[in-house]
């Protein structure tokens, strides 16, 4: 920007400060009981892209889109309640912008004034900086056209709209459309800002001196006051695993770029991935070592998409700050229904029956079949999978046992077993739920499958290292284990194109699944919401509430202050130092957090807007510090 020069900023509406086409969110009003809504409103859609693309006259444009709306006076108010809920998020996360340049700020549309100035006017902007068509009604209140006089009814409006306003500075235009370009074009403005977070048009991109996925990016680039200290399209996600669609939605929808790989990644291959990563999204196959975090030089978060964090060295990622968070009961109800349907299958053999069945073998008999009804399920690891799973077990009929080496509290009637041998040897059914630490390798083996039952079924739907897989096979083979449900295996495939490879493959009366435990639609939904936002809480406040290494803090609402976030190695004297810094810096401390556990200590400070900016340097420079960010 030209010093000294007063700045204007002119944004389009449609698509731009609102996520849609105002005249398609119309044509679903008054369309609503029109036998041919969906017709009508792929019309509309059509000829709006054309109009917008610049392949189509505006004006034909407009008349044709109005003239199918069959639009009444009445729906305008219902449309506005509509555009108030579809801002653009990355306009509405900065208000403050709005309210500081109100006074040069247009809004030059080919919309109409009669919806635009209510919504924009929330936002500061004056009626009279709105630059819009405007309709025509009849007697009866029917929009029947609009004012053609109006040079924004016209090719080329916004040219002549901006001529008009003779404004005397450096110009900075922000839109979607081939028309907002054209104000470029015709040298009437610095630069043209394509603003591509609800829509992109191909030859509109092209055209433009910068893709603005986010008006963050906008902001940032010119020095501007923005809600929060960096462009959140900067923030780039990676997403390994096929992590559900929703995720990929909310992430981008918050603003952030993300990258998606349908596999795993191996050490190898995620070190060359990680190097600009800001948040990184795993599910269980992929390993995050602590080569992996040595190369990450931009990593904030890690979200599990699943239950446990073996897979994770949480201690290397405390030592780089990076926060944890996983999806500790999203896919509980999952998990547990896929149990007791084992259960009920194998204690029938029907998985084998329905396969002798395709082959053309009726085995039409009772013997190795039983009722669920009255058997004693032992449950290993009474968490939340394990303590849900026994009341639904005891619901239908079976007597429960378990065994954890924490105290756990019973619920319904189920009866605590004082050592997993007492539990081995009363059970008909065993089904383990124990997390995914190093101690918890190998905990059943072939000691522990002597201690059972013979012709006992057993479970497996927590980690693949717990359980001795040939000593399984053995005892399978032997007839101890009459049935057995394997879901997770110390070896598994890294996509779905991989082999997989076991000894227990074609033995009798073994279900076998690929890792899908908490692998239903609900489930990974459920995970795709919880998940994303537990990191852009994080991100975005401070929070770090269901983080698995951080020390849990919820925060409240930033109000006109700053948050500065200091992560340091957990070493006395830090606190007192930050506040040094803050105090030689004259800064008042509006609010202070502070939590420790045994690696890290993590302090939230928020302090008036206003500071030296070398504040933030002698911050960063305090000794132990591991990371230091500025969140607004």
């Amino acid at each position: 920007m030209s010093k000294g020069n007063k700045k204007y900023f002119i944004i389009d509406f449609d698509s731009t400060f609102t996520q849609v086409e105002a005249l398609d969110i119309l044509g679903e009003i008054s369309l609503k009981d029109s036998p041919e809504r969906a017709s009508r409103l792929q019309q509309i859609k059509d000829i709006t892209d054309k109009g917008m693309n610049g392949s189509f006259s505006f004006r034909e444009s407009l008349e044709q889109r109005i003239s199918i709306l069959n639009a009444h006076k009445n729906h305008l108010p219902k449309l506005v309640e509509e555009l108030k809920k579809v801002v653009s998020t990355s306009f509405k996360r900065n208000a403050d912008f709005f309210e500081k340049y109100a006074d040069r700020i247009y809004i030059i549309s080919n919309g109409f004034k009669d919806f635009i100035v209510p919504i924009v006017g929330d936002y500061y902007i004056k009626p009279e900086n709105v630059c819009a068509n405007e309709f025509e009604f009849d007697t009866d209140g029917n929009i029947i056209g609009f004012d053609k006089e109006n040079v924004l009814s016209s090719n080329n409006g916004k040219v002549e709209q901006l001529k008009s306003l003779e404004l005397k500075g450096d110009i900075y235009v922000i839109g979607d459309g081939y028309t907002d370009y054209e104000i470029k074009a015709a040298g009437l403005a610095n630069k043209f800002y394509a603003f591509t977070e609800n829509v992109e048009r191909a030859n509109v991109t092209e055209n433009a001196d910068h893709i603005t996925p986010s008006f963050d990016e906008f902001l940032y680039l010119n020095k501007l006051n923005t809600a929060i200290s960096y462009p959140k399209n900067r923030i780039n996600v990676l997403l390994l695993e096929s992590v559900h669609s929703k995720a990929i939605e909310n992430l981008k929808k918050e603003g952030y770029n993300v990258e998606v790989y349908p596999a795993g990644l191996d050490e190898d291959e995620l070190v060359k991935k990680i190097k600009n990563v800001s948040i990184l999204g795993i599910r269980s196959k992929t390993q995050v070592t602590k080569r992996v975090l040595d190369n990450a030089n931009r990593l904030i978060s890690i979200g599990a998409f699943c239950i446990g964090t073996n897979q994770i060295d949480l201690e290397a990622c405390l030592e780089k700050g990076v926060a944890v968070f996983n999806a500790p009961f999203s896919n509980t109800r999952s998990v547990v229904e896929m149990a007791i349907s084992e259960i009920i299958l194998l204690l029938r053999q029907l998985s084998d029956r329905s396969a002798k069945m395709h082959e053309g073998i009726w085995d039409k008999s009772a013997k190795g079949s039983f009722e669920i009804r009255g058997k004693k399920l032992g449950i290993i690891g009474y968490g939340n999978i394990g303590a849900q799973l026994s009341v639904l077990a005891e619901s239908i009929g079976l007597q429960v046992l378990y065994f954890d080496i924490e105290e756990k509290l019973a619920l319904g009637n189920a009866t605590k077993c004082e050592s997993l041998e007492e539990l081995l040897s009363e059970s008909d059914i065993i089904s383990l739920h124990v997390d995914g630490r190093k101690e918890n390798a190998n905990i059943i083996g072939e000691k522990e499958f002597k201690q059972m039952k013979d012709g006992v079924i057993f479970l497996n739907l927590s980690r693949g290292h717990v359980v001795d897989i040939d000593a399984l096979k053995n005892n399978i083979l032997n007839s101890k284990i009459a049935g057995a449900g394997i879901d997770v295996f110390p070896e598994e495939p890294k996509s779905n194109d991989d082999e997989f490879v076991s000894p227990l493959r074609g033995l009798p009366n073994v279900l076998l699944t690929p890792h899908i435990g908490g692998s239903t639609l609900e489930a990974q939904e459920n995970i795709a919401t919880f998940v994303p936002n537990k990191i852009m809480e994080y991100i975005n406040t401070g929070s770090t509430t269901n983080s698995v290494n951080f020390p849990n803090l919820q925060l409240p609402t930033l109000q006109n202050a700053h948050r500065l976030i200091h992560i340091h190695l957990n070493m006395p004297g830090i606190l007192a130092k930050i506040n040094q810094v803050l105090a030689d810096h004259q800064i008042n401390i509006v609010g202070q957090y502070l939590k420790t556990n045994e690696v890290i200590g993590y302090v939230i400070t928020d302090i008036d807007k206003e500071y030296d900016k070398d504040v933030i340097k002698a911050l960063r420079s305090i000794e132990h510090t591991i990371k230091f960010r500025v969140l607004y």
